[in-house]
């Protein structure tokens, strides 16, 4: 289980040839880990704490709609419930912000008030009539109206009608004006920030174009994708000349609505509010364009300094857009991690609210409410359950990775792409499923360990920020970023781990060695086509971003009058990136695959009889026009690396 070990350093590859389970260690640890978050759910289930946060229960400690046993201390403990299963307010909008609870106490009655209750002779009537007893359950109905604590122990009047149908078994007030200290606060906090106000005003007119806006950015993504498939030869010049115009047009189009509103400004073409709503726009549009112009500066310079780079991505993307050809499926395998993740999400803060009403009931003396808390060494399950979280969620998107690779793979190395599995998709998954996921279980338990201090120190940093001195921030920021960047090439180095385990059907350790090994052997090759393909790959999100943000420039500069930009257009450009990063996440995952399967190529098969190139008539092409190129070049970087290629040794 060692990484360092180097008894097998010597080892070929041997791609697709056998197959054997992977880390069986780990995948017993990963199992029994899962069986430890199912008993923690199971305890929760078992102990009552599902049925507390389901059915509701009382300051007592009375599961509403249960016989109830007997709490020491407690006297209005143990009642039996059973025909009482709604939880009651006595003072529903006395809200804690807060802790996030209400604080009020709570009974479980029978039937929720449909009606106001003004007076405690209602409140008497409507126990009568529907035996419902809203008051303490140590005072009888009849005495309601004259009993000398119904001030302390009945509702405060008016009670306000709730709900038809009770919201998870709680009588939820109809009228929100009963929560009208929170909403004055609110209102308060807006009506004092001019400028909140008129940003919130802004996406509310704006509703209509940021949801269109939205469906833009999904189209072009779609549409990138389409392009990517079909036309990938010409991508690359498509998105550079595109990206270079785009940013050049974007930029002085913002320089010009910046020169336009200002002078309108100037001219008091508007009104008091209005003149507001423009001031504000002018600066937004300052800010705009001043990082526009810096951005396109930066981006014209990188694309000066890569030009020669450029060229060397045609091929391999002609490769990928092939690879989304025979395996059109693999757009959709976002879709399926993120439902995947949903439902997980879901079961988890499931258990959490579980443990939250789970434990052993404590009295409050100075209240005399119960509440249940966990103590001694079941409280550390909340911490195991956090751990699970990272590690299953890291898991899942480990499993994404290994199936694009397992599918690329068998697509690469198959000679005759007619003999490939008909479904190569599930057959990755499958063999992932059988084979792989003690690997994937190691793969993102060690970036879950670099994940949770991490986010631990995070959490100190946000905690402790304005308290500690320099040094102290300095340092901590220090350590944040340092396990960012460690977090950021370990999960670079786990994915090509993948993919080598794919391949040869090795342990994680072993083919983590061997991917570091073979791409330190590329490290020009790999680095000139990695950081161009990405490079391209990011020009093509930012030509889906400034396309939506142009779209969305030219529709709210018709609602200039009444609209804030500065939030709107930001939601926008950021759903934008996030769909585009969505599907072309999944190309660079492809290419990323492609990469060290090329190189592994080349190393072992320089094209002769028995040692013929797996590689795709492109990659061929390429090879063999570096090959010329490097004879005119060969002071070039390029050249020293295609010179290397033909003995498949090492580029200094």
């Amino acid at each position: 289980m060692g990484c360092c070990s180097s008894a097998e350093s010597k080892r070929d590859w041997k791609p697709l040839e056998e197959r054997s389970c992977t880390d069986i260690p780990w995948l017993i640890i990963f199992t029994l880990f899962c069986v430890g978050m199912a008993c923690i759910c199971g305890f929760a289930i078992a102990t009552g704490g599902a049925t507390r946060l389901i059915s509701g229960y009382d300051s007592y400690g009375n599961t509403c709609g249960h016989n109830n046993t007997k709490i020491e201390g407690v006297p209005l403990s143990g009642k039996d419930m059973k025909d009482k299963k709604y939880v009651f307010f006595l003072e529903p909008c006395n809200l804690d912000f807060i802790n996030r609870k209400i604080k009020s106490i709570a009974l479980c009655v029978s039937k929720c008030p449909a009606t106001e209750l003004k007076t405690h002779t209602e409140l008497k009537q409507f126990a009568l009539n529907n035996g419902s007893e809203l008051c303490s359950y140590d005072i009888t109905p009849t005495r309601y109206p004259s009993h000398s604590e119904r001030f302390t122990k009945c509702p405060k009047l008016p009670v306000p009608a709730s709900n038809a149908v009770p919201v998870f078994h709680r009588c939820i007030p109809m009228d929100v004006s009963c929560y009208a200290e929170f909403v004055q606060a609110f209102i308060t906090f807006v009506s004092d920030n001019t400028v909140l106000r008129r940003v919130i005003a802004g996406v509310m007119a704006s509703k209509e174009i940021i949801m269109g806006l939205c469906v833009l950015a999904l189209v072009l993504s779609l549409i990138m994708m389409v392009v990517i498939r079909y036309i990938s030869k010409i991508l690359v010049w498509i998105l550079t000349i595109l990206v270079i115009i785009g940013s050049l047009g974007g930029t002085g189009v913002l320089w010009w609505l910046y020169a336009d509103h200002r002078k309108a400004l100037e001219n008091n073409a508007t009104s008091v509010f209005g003149k507001e709503v423009a001031s504000d726009n002018v600066k937004a549009l300052l800010v705009y364009a001043v990082g526009a112009t810096i951005f396109t500066v930066i981006l014209l310079l990188v694309m000066f300094f890569m030009r020669k780079r450029v060229a060397l991505t045609i091929s391999l993307f002609h490769v990928a857009g092939k690879v989304f050809i025979h395996l059109p499926l693999l757009v959709l395998q976002p879709f399926w991690t993120f439902l995947c993740l949903i439902l997980f999400w879901v079961y988890w803060i499931a258990v959490l609210l579980f443990l939250g009403t789970t434990g052993t009931p404590v009295k409050n003396n100075s209240t005399g409410v119960v509440e249940y808390e966990m103590q001694g060494p079941l409280q550390y399950m909340v911490w195991y359950h956090a751990a699970g979280l990272i590690w299953v969620s890291e898991f899942i998107l480990a499993f994404q990775q290994m199936t694009i690779a397992g599918a690329v793979v068998t697509y690469y190395f198959t000679r005759n792409k007619s003999q490939m599995p008909s479904t190569p998709i599930l057959s990755s998954m499958a063999r992932t499923i059988r084979y792989h996921l003690g690997t994937l279980a190691k793969g993102s338990f060690i970036i879950t360990l670099v994940k949770i201090p991490r986010l631990i120190l995070t959490y100190i940093h946000s905690q402790l920020k304005g308290k500690e001195n320099a040094c102290a921030r300095c340092m901590l920021k220090a350590c944040v970023c340092c396990l960012w960047c460690l977090e950021k090439c370990l999960a670079y180095l786990n994915q090509n781990a993948y993919t080598a385990t794919a391949i040869n059907s090795t342990s994680f350790c072993t083919s983590a060695r061997d991917a570091f090994v073979i791409l330190v052997e590329n490290a020009l090759r790999v680095a000139a086509i990695n950081t161009v393909g990405d490079f391209v790959l990011f020009l093509g999100k930012v030509l889906i971003v400034s396309c939506t943000a142009f779209a969305g420039v030219l529709a709210l500069n018709y609602q200039r009058e009444y609209t804030v930009w500065v939030l709107p257009l930001f939601i926008v450009c950021l759903f934008a990136f996030l769909v585009a990063h969505c599907f072309l996440s999944v190309f660079e995952n492809v290419v990323d695959v492609l990469f060290l399967c090329f190189a592994v190529d080349t190393k072992y098969n320089d094209g002769s009889p028995g040692h013929e190139y797996y590689m795709d008539k492109t990659l061929m092409e390429y090879v063999e026009n570096s090959k010329r190129m490097s004879r005119y070049q060969p002071g070039d970087g390029d050249g020293r690396e295609m010179k290397s290629m033909k003995s498949g040794g090492t580029v200094a």
